[in-house]
This record gives structure tokens, C-alpha cells and sequence, in this order.
């Protein structure tokens, strides 16, 4: 469990790392894009996968894991066929989960 954590939250870090990269637009046009509309949704997915185990509730895992896969398959997809939205779904609906699905803290 604390493996998986730490292997969360160093993909967490990286995806934020090419976001800034890309949003400040360091490198060349081609590495921007590539980091900023491939490898952010790659990592965050990745990310994603190994959050749903540690989901409070285990009916969310599946769709946890949905989240991922449609930002992996999202970001894969080439530009030409107009799925992006698929990437977007799928960091919605992850961020979305983790949000609601974090474990209860009881106070005494």
C-alpha cells in the first residue's frame, strides 16, 4: 500500500511537471504537445490505476480504472479521429473520484 502510494505520487509530481512544461511552452511546438496532450494524460492515467485500489469505496475501483484507461486510450489516439474528449472524461471523472472517494478520518 505505501509502495503504491509513493509510486502515485511520483506519477502525480511528473504529470504536473510536463503540465507546466507545456503550459509555458519551454521546449519546441512538437515536445509542448507531446508532453502537454500526451504524456500528462499518460502519467495522470497511470496515476489513476494505481489510486482505485486504495478507494474507499470498492464499487468506484471499476470506474476508477475506467478514468484511467479513457485517458491512456485518450491521449494514444491520434488527433485525426477527434476523440479527445475522451482524454478530458477520463481527468474529469478520476479527479472527480478521488475527491469523493477519499477515506473517512474518525474523530474522537
Amino acid at each position: 500500500m505505501k509502495n503504491t502510494q509513493s509510486i502515485q505520487g511520483i506519477l502525480s509530481i511528473a504529470a504536473l511537471v510536463c503540465l507546466v512544461v507545456g503550459w509555458f511552452n519551454l521546449f519546441s511546438p512538437e515536445i509542448n504537445n507531446l508532453l502537454y496532450q500526451r504524456v500528462f494524460y499518460i502519467l495522470i492515467g497511470a496515476s489513476f490505476f494505481f489510486q482505485a485500489p486504495a478507494l474507499a469505496n470498492p464499487k468506484m475501483q471499476y470506474p476508477m480504472y475506467l478514468a484511467a484507461a479513457f485517458c491512456v486510450v485518450g491521449a494514444l489516439l491520434p488527433e485525426s479521429l477527434n476523440l479527445g474528449f475522451l482524454k478530458t472524461a477520463g481527468l474529469f471523472g478520476g479527479v472527480i473520484l478521488s475527491i469523493f472517494n477519499r477515506p473517512r478520518q474518525v474523530r474522537n
